[in-house]
């Protein structure tokens, strides 16, 4: 490198003549240019961050039935299954009754538990170790299902199961949470099983349940909420016939008479009773379907909690 310096300054000594290469000083323009963009290309570009980038699990569908976990409704899940049993075989509940309260010791919420006995209603616990056999003595008592609901309920959301329709004014006798004898004018509308569910803060997986008879009145559709309100006003709920637990994943409810009530002017006899009948097939004899006086059986089961 010294060398080729001094043979630099040597040169620029010389006197100046005209070069006799005329394109010699364009070939050297050109060149140094080239020599820019190749030194310009050389520099590595900036890297585009890794988050800014398109993945493919963005571009890719998820499978059906399976949405992304940011779109899973915050819910507490119940199937409601409504069972039907000749009134005659009521006294087969009894192993149902007997098998549940042996097994399962989980605290129910009562107003006053004597009213609710008082009303002939009667309720236990379960776990799914115990559906199958549930499910069997039902079979054996003649039962059939009759209804099946699926409840997807929204933190402290109630929605009521329809249970009996009232096409006419009368008066519903029950016993109340003080003890007494009253009764309540009603009707037209239904009578139904309102429940609501509730997460427990803290625990995961947990909530509290709470189930009560409900008189409502028709509700027309209507996008004037005075009328909604005002509809509302006439509902009448049950309190002394209400009932309460903690549930999980996995538990039921089992919920019935205490005996058959026919009358259909007590609140008991009206929720459980179906004096007119329905068509019941034999299992073991073969025969023509029977039209009996009937009593419903409800199981309510918490199918999921997803929050």
């Amino acid at each position: 490198m010294i060398r080729a310096f001094q043979i630099a300054v040597v040169s620029d000594s010389r006197p100046k003549t005209q070069d006799p290469r005329p394109g010699s000083r364009v070939v050297g323009f050109v060149s140094c240019v080239l020599l820019s963009f190749c030194l310009i290309g050389c520099t590595e570009p900036k890297e585009e961050p890794v988050w800014e980038k398109v993945k493919i699990g963005d571009l890719a569908p998820y499978r059906s039935g399976k949405p992304p976990q940011a779109q899973l409704l915050k819910t507490i899940n119940f199937d409601v299954d409504i069972f039907e049993i000749p009134a005659e075989n009521i006294s087969k509940l009894d192993d149902i009754w007997s098998g549940l309260r042996a097994k399962y010791r989980r605290p129910m919420r009562f107003d006053n538990p004597h009213a609710f006995s008082a009303n002939s209603f009667s309720v236990c616990f379960g776990q799914i170790p115990m559906w199958n056999r549930v499910g069997d003595l039902l079979l054996a008592a003649g039962g059939q299902k009759i209804t099946k609901a699926a409840l997807l309920l929204a933190d402290g959301q109630a929605e009521s199961i329809v249970v009996a329709g009232l096409d006419s004014p009368r008066t519903v006798f029950f016993t109340s949470t003080s003890g007494s004898r009253e009764g309540a004018n009603v009707g037209p509308g239904i009578l139904g099983l309102r429940i609501k569910a509730e997460k427990i803060p803290g625990l995961r997986g947990v909530c509290n349940v709470n189930a009560c008879p409900v008189f409502s009145p028709p509700i027309l559709s209507s996008s004037i909420p005075q009328l909604t309100a005002r509809a509302k006003l006439r509902e009448f709920p049950f309190t002394s016939a209400a009932f309460g637990l903690r549930m999980s994943p996995g538990d039921f409810v089992f919920l019935g008479p205490e005996k058959y009530v026919g009358d259909q002017t007590t609140l008991g006899g009206l929720f459980f009773s179906k004096p007119e009948g329905s068509l019941f097939f034999s299992a073991t004899e073969r025969k023509g379907p029977e039209r009996k006086p009937a009593v419903r059986i409800f199981l309510l089961v918490c199918t999921g909690i997803n929050y």
